[in-house]
């Protein structure tokens, strides 16, 4: 009888100290919890940039960050009705969140960088390149060579800090029709109001290399190192230019401004936009692109695609569709 009391009390006990413990535990998970949602958010990015390897040359995407432009007014050629049935299609809107890209290329012999974007051109979203450059593990006085598709702010801005060279050990290198229009000061004079902006910032930004004799211009397709070749695709601007590059038969075509909006040019090529020099060239240079490159099947990166801007695409009768690389880790 004895011993039967004993069990019944020791086990009350260690159940009632089992609750103890119980509720002292949840309290403390609780207190836990209640401190993680109270840590403020962090509200940074990573760092902006993506590598892939391209037979032996080495790739990275640079992000120069993003900015929102108002597509539903600045594409051409097309309604109001249409663009948004585009963007509806993958869950956009206007004003789009518009990413600027730049490619940074290690041939094994020479880095060379494929647009600089904005600096200070382009509003306080974007100049993220050059940061990013050194995240990515370069510095910018290892860039060799710097290949300009067109000389749109968003895409030279990069070229200097301030009143310094940017890129202090760089040749720059551009179509010479495109040199020769943006860097005119005639052409300055009689640009109406609005676009004397971009002949400015076109200025600022190439002269001290023209000025310090590190300014290059090339004419039509010409293979600037070996592995990289320009190919002329005249209309977004006088002298755009795209990029080939080229290792053990893999293939990447940068396009630079070829096209501005997935969710809208991949159905409709013939869209255009209101930054085309010249709109019908530009839109026959696009679908020219799109062709070949739906039929070889090689890497595409685009200066406005979504960061990083790079992968393939394939017909789909009259319109054509992106397929974004896959993702692979590089060593």
């Amino acid at each position: 009888m004895t011993t039967t009391h004993f069990t019944t009390r020791s086990l009350y006990r260690f159940m009632r100290a089992s609750s103890l413990a119980l509720i002292a535990a949840t309290t403390s998970f609780a207190f836990i919890g209640a401190a993680h949602a109270a840590a403020p958010m962090v509200k940074t990015p990573a760092p902006g940039y993506y590598r892939v390897m391209l037979g032996d040359f080495e790739v990275t995407a640079l992000s120069d960050g993003t900015v929102q432009l108002p597509v539903d007014k600045l594409l051409t050629n097309t309604t109001p009705e249409n663009i948004a049935k585009g963007l509806n299609k993958f869950h956009q809107k206007s004003p789009l969140e518009t990413s600027v890209n730049g490619y940074l290329i290690n041939t094994g012999t020479k880095l060379v960088l494929i647009d600089t974007g904005a600096a200070g051109l382009f509003g306080p979203t974007l100049g993220k390149l050059a940061g990013n450059l050194k995240a990515s593990g370069y510095q910018p006085e290892q860039v060799d060579e710097i290949y300009i598709t067109h000389m749109h702010p968003d895409h030279v801005g990069g070229l200097v800090d301030g009143d310094k060279l940017a890129f202090p050990n760089a040749i720059v290198r551009a179509d010479k029709k495109d040199a020769d229009f943006w860097l005119s000061q005639a052409n300055l004079d009689k640009a109406p109001a609005d676009s004397k902006g971009f002949f400015q910032g076109a200025m600022a930004s190439l002269n001290p290399y023209v000025k310090a004799d590190k300014f290059k211009a090339f004419e039509g397709n010409t293979e600037l190192v070996p592995g990289i070749k320009a190919i002329a695709s005249h209309g977004h601007t006088a002298g755009h230019s795209i990029y080939l590059v080229e290792s053990k038969g893999q293939k990447l075509m940068l396009w630079g401004d070829l096209m501005h909006v997935a969710a809208v040019q991949f159905d409709h090529p013939e869209i255009t936009i209101q930054f085309d020099t010249d709109s019908k060239s530009a839109a026959a240079e696009r679908k020219k692109a799109y062709a070949d490159a739906a039929k070889q099947g090689y890497l595409v990166g685009a200066a406005h695609l979504s960061f990083p801007g790079l992968g393939y695409l394939r017909s789909e009768g009259k319109a054509y569709a992106w397929t974004p690389l896959n993702y692979v880790p590089t060593p």
